[in-house]
């Protein structure tokens, strides 16, 4: 698995998600980090605020209507509270959506 993550210079919600990511790939999948500086860019790589995950060159949490952004991205989690990165949970569920079935992590 190829996974991407789009952000601004800075962005303090990376390492979380870089920590989370560590704890359900495998040796076989790829992280790479992409500073994305500018709005075109964000537009030509689909960063819709950061930070971003794709997996795959897919954005596993795309919100329809979403357009390019460099702002902060939040997203809410199965509690409905604001976070700046996934949780653990819906990672899981986004890597792997069978082996998301009956767990309520976070």
């Amino acid at each position: 698995m190829r996974l991407t993550i789009l952000h601004v210079p800075d962005c303090p919600n990376v390492a979380t998600l870089q920590d989370r990511i560590g704890r359900l790939i495998t040796a076989e999948d790829v992280v790479t980090l992409r500073v994305v500086d500018s709005a075109d860019l964000a537009a030509e790589v689909g960063m819709t605020g950061s930070p971003t995950l794709l997996v795959d060159g897919v954005d596993p949490f795309a919100e329809p209507g979403r357009s390019a952004s460099l702002s902060c991205r939040l997203y809410r989690d199965a509690a409905g509270r604001l976070a700046g990165s996934p949780s653990l949970a819906q990672l899981r569920h986004a890597l792997d959506p069978l082996a998301a079935i009956d767990r309520d992590e976070p």
